[in-house]
């Protein structure tokens, strides 16, 4: 059978409006379309009286103030947050002095202290500028950046757990759904009552998710991915982009995605060792050049969990660095 291609779910709500989405939920989007982020972060307010909003956003003024309007007349008894990107976490201070309610997250961002960050930029033509995108045809292996800022002072009042419901009101409760791969401390959102997956940027509505290393972890986001699509939620919401209503045939084409870029890159290597900058060139022949430096960190993604399968190793035998040149394990060859 083949795979259901990947189809964007596009949003034009309007920004700084609490609009309901459904009988429990409110969003808010924020007026900071980029790269990253499409049109802007979508922080959720669940709940009636009682509520928790979920990814309360950037610090933003023209944000601060649509939730604070939002949240008039609510009381606010939780603030759950995804991951720590700059786009999600920020505004959580704010909202935490100004109501009092904790912040529940996995955990604050990872430190790496093992890593060694590698210039590739010699691979990069001089006059690379920066390459215009339409927000209905992105693709996270086809942007001009890189990596997303984190919001490093973010640390959670109550660390939470995978499986754990951190927040039950008389009228909805909320489930941690520890997800890592984009970020090591990514979690999705279990909303009980409407059998619904608030999945920050784990599956986002518009796009394929960003995995860059090196708190990015490919064979982390595959097991995550998995374990949402053995997951019967009926509705999926992302910080970014619209309503997933279709889950399982969505999902799917989200993995493939990911298994036919690995299954190019096995391609590649078996004709022997390469560099990812060679098998970018090749893979990436009709993507324009400013774009080839975030397409070699997601190619690097993917041979960090080759190598850890035992598929690829790095020629030098040594760790999978993005400079490394890589091939096959000899059981692997195909020829």
């Amino acid at each position: 059978m083949s795979a259901i291609p990947f189809v964007p779910r596009i949003d034009s709500a309007p920004y700084h409006v609490a609009e309901q989405v459904s009988p429990l939920i409110r969003r808010v989007i924020a007026n900071n379309p980029s790269k990253f982020t499409y049109r802007g972060t979508g922080t959720y307010i669940v709940g009636t009286n009682d509520v928790v909003v979920i990814d309360p956003g950037p610090q933003l003024d023209s944000h601060k103030d649509a939730l604070q309007h939002a949240l008039e007349n609510r009381r606010v008894v939780g603030i759950a947050v995804t991951h720590c990107h700059a786009d999600h976490s920020p505004l959580s201070k704010w909202l935490a002095e100004e109501t009092g309610a904790p912040r529940f997250a996995i955990g604050p961002h990872a430190q790496h202290p093992g890593y060694v960050h590698e210039d590739d930029s010699h691979l990069d033509p001089p006059e690379e500028t920066s390459a215009s995108h339409t927000d209905d045809n992105h693709d996270d292996e086809h942007d001009d950046d890189h990596k997303e800022s984190i919001d490093t002072e973010f640390v959670p009042d109550i660390a939470v757990v995978d499986g754990e419901t951190f927040i039950s009101t008389p009228e909805f409760s909320l489930t941690a759904v520890a997800t890592p791969g984009h970020t090591s401390n990514h979690m999705c959102v279990a909303f009980h009552e409407e059998h619904a997956l608030f999945t920050g940027d784990h599956v986002m509505g518009w796009s394929t998710t960003v995995v860059s290393p090196p708190d990015g972890d490919m064979s982390d986001y595959m097991a995550s991915l998995t374990k949402v699509i053995h997951r019967s939620d009926k509705i999926l919401w992302p910080t970014h982009g619209g309503a997933i209503t279709d889950p399982q045939p969505f999902l799917h084409a989200y993995a493939e995605h990911r298994y036919q870029r690995e299954r190019q890159i096995l391609h590649m290597l078996e004709s022997g060792p390469q560099t990812i900058h060679q098998i970018v060139e090749v893979l990436y022949a009709d993507v324009a050049q400013p774009l080839h430096k975030p397409a070699r960190r997601s190619v690097w993604s993917h041979l960090r969990k080759l190598h850890d399968d035992g598929i690829v190793v790095a020629a030098d035998s040594g760790e999978p660095r993005l400079l490394s040149t890589y091939q096959l394990v000899g059981k692997h060859r195909t020829h």
